[in-house]
């Protein structure tokens, strides 16, 4: 949650060129500042509650099938994606831990700590940006990130064709789906659509704001208004997915430089996306870096350790809720509890 001095999405100030890292090049090519024209879900001078929608959109060259879905699902838990065929999307991303790991940051490939988080990909398909730090605005864009990324699953694109194209099940897929042999562009395409496919089912604040004003506790309620209210979370965590998707920066000092890295910026440094609240009892620990524990944790900074600056001396964009009382805690933790909705279910396949 996030208490806002400033409203500026900070991608309004952002010019592109200054990444260098070759995998940022990538997610950023053709895409430079597309995400300022792709609307938020709730607009940001209207910051509401709002019911999830049952299907997330997807863009016209990418439209979901049952087939399609189907074979993203395989990809997505084909080790084969790696360049040493021992990670898969699913390695990080775990049905049973609401599709992330349950780690305070990923583990990457040979058993490198990663310095972030890993994000739920729980109702990812609604995000206008992606990864932390905002680098990729499509799932398109996204798929093939981390399976290129030298520190996660190092495949080679050119050699991942030649070896789903070697698989004889993948073929003949490739060719129902898509009409062709196995391309990278079909491989992002179908692991894509089966990501859009992870719409948790109505939370009880779903059902609340439906018209059952039973399907919140009384603590939730109370949280409810608070979050709403005095506290003022809603300000960057608002709409369907309860996140402005905008970058801020909260003063957590990982020593990460967030949007910066991509954007050499230094106005930049130590910004990240608000992150979903959906689930978000089920994703612990929190923040980009992990540093959270429990949804208390969290509360709890917000109220009383946000600090003055940053620890590089740059303005923050949050202050403590000094006006707050810890016995509010356990009622915004309670509402934070009333966004879990039912996780998709994703049995693992049998692999070709």
């Amino acid at each position: 949650m996030t208490f806002v001095k400033r409203t500026q999405c900070p991608g309004a100030r952002r010019r592109a060129g200054t990444a260098h890292h070759p995998i940022a090049r990538l997610a950023l090519l053709g895409c430079t500042l597309c995400w300022l024209a792709a609307p938020p879900l709730a607009a940001a001078d209207d910051p509401v509650l709002a019911q999830l929608p049952d299907t997330a959109s997807a863009p016209p060259d990418n439209a979901p099938t049952p087939a399609k879905i189907e074979l993203g699902r395989q990809l997505f838990f084909d080790a084969r994606l790696s360049g040493d065929n021992m990670m898969s999307c699913a390695t990080c991303h775990q049905p049973d831990k609401a599709f992330a790991d349950g780690l305070a940051q990923a583990v990457g490939r040979a058993g490198k700590r990663l310095p972030r988080n890993t994000p739920s990909l729980l109702n990812v398909g609604f995000h206008r940006q992606l990864f932390w730090d905002g680098r990729a605005t499509t799932l398109e864009q996204q798929t093939l990130v981390p399976i290129q990324s030298p520190d996660e699953m190092h495949q080679e694109l050119d050699r991942l064709e030649r070896e789903l194209n070697q698989v004889g099940t993948y073929v003949e897929q490739f060719q129902k789906v898509f009409g062709s042999s196995v391309t990278r562009d079909g491989v992002a395409k179908a692991l894509a659509a089966f990501q859009r496919s992870l719409v948790t089912k109505p939370a009880p604040l779903d059902r609340y704001l439906a018209g059952d004003k039973s399907a919140l506790s009384a603590e939730a309620k109370r949280g409810m208004d608070l979050f709403v209210g005095d506290a003022g979370c809603i300000r960057c965590h608002h709409g369907p997915l309860l996140s402005d998707g905008k970058f801020y920066r909260i003063g957590i000092a990982s020593g990460d430089e967030g949007v910066a890295a991509l954007t050499g910026m230094n106005e930049d440094k130590g910004k990240f996306r608000t992150p979903s609240l959906r689930n978000v009892a089920m994703t612990a620990p929190y923040m980009h870096d992990g540093s959270k524990q429990t949804l208390y944790d969290v509360v709890e900074f917000y109220l009383r350790e946000v600090p003055a600056q940053s620890s590089d001396g740059l303005p923050l964009d949050v202050e403590p809720l000094a006006g707050q009382s810890f016995s509010d805690i356990p009622a915004i933790v309670a509402f934070l509890e009333s966004l879990t909705g039912k996780v998709h279910e994703s049995i693992r396949p049998e692999l070709p």
